[in-house]
C-alpha cells in the first residue's frame, strides 16, 4: 500500500544536520522497536518531510534533504527572552545549552536553550532548536495502513497496529 492521506506511516529514520561546509552531523535515529509512527496528511509533520515519502510501500527506502526554510525556517535573531533569575528559584538558574520547557499566554508549550546565563536573567533562545539547519534524512518504510476511524475521529495514530493505549 502507498503512503496517501490518512494513512498510518511507521518508518526509521536516520537524521542529520549537513553545515554549510557539506560536513554532515548526527542527530538522532530511530529504531524498529520505537520507530516514528503518524497519520499522513493532517499536519503533524514537515509538510515537505510528508511530500518527500508521498507514494512510498512498506519496505522502501529513500533519502532526502529538506534546506531549512522547508524544515523549521531560518534563525530569528530576535528570538531572544530575557527570563527573571526569579523565575528559576526553586529550580535552580539552568546552565548555558540547556533546553528548558516554556508556556506562553495562550498555553502554548515549547522549548528554548539558554544561551547566557546572569545573577539578574536567564537569556533563552526561542528558536526551534533545529532553526536554521538543513536536515538530511534517511528513511525506511515499516508499514502503511488505513488509519482506524478512531483515528482519523482523534487526527493522531494509534500505534503502529492501531490499538496504542486500549
Amino acid at each position: 500500500m502507498a503512503i496517501e492521506n490518512n494513512n498510518v506511516v511507521a518508518l526509521n529514520y536516520t537524521l542529520h544536520t549537513i553545515e554549510e561546509n557539506g560536513e554532515k552531523t548526527f542527530v538522532e535515529q530511530t529504531t524498529t522497536e520505537n520507530p516514528l509512527t503518524f497519520l499522513y496528511g493532517v499536519g503533524m509533520m514537515l509538510p515537505k518531510f510528508e511530500e518527500e515519502i508521498a507514494g512510498l510501500n512498506s519496505g522502501e527506502k529513500a533519502s532526502f534533504t529538506l534546506a531549512a526554510v522547508d524544515a523549521y525556517g531560518e534563525k530569528d535573531d530576535r528570538a531572544i527572552a530575557q527570563l527573571p533569575a526569579e523565575m528559576f528559584a526553586e529550580t535552580g538558574l539552568p546552565p548555558v545549552g540547556e533546553v528548558i520547557p516554556l508556556q506562553d499566554n495562550e498555553g502554548n508549550q515549547f522549548r528554548a536553550v539558554v544561551v547566557e546565563v546572569t545573577p539578574e536573567a536567564v537569556v533563552a533562545d526561542l528558536n526551534h532548536p533545529m532553526a536554521g539547519k538543513t536536515l538530511n534524512f534517511d528513511v525506511e518504510i515499516l508499514t502503511v495502513r488505513p488509519a482506524t476511524e478512531e483515528e482519523l475521529a482523534h487526527g493522531h495514530a494509534h500505534g503502529i497496529d492501531g490499538t496504542e493505549g486500549h
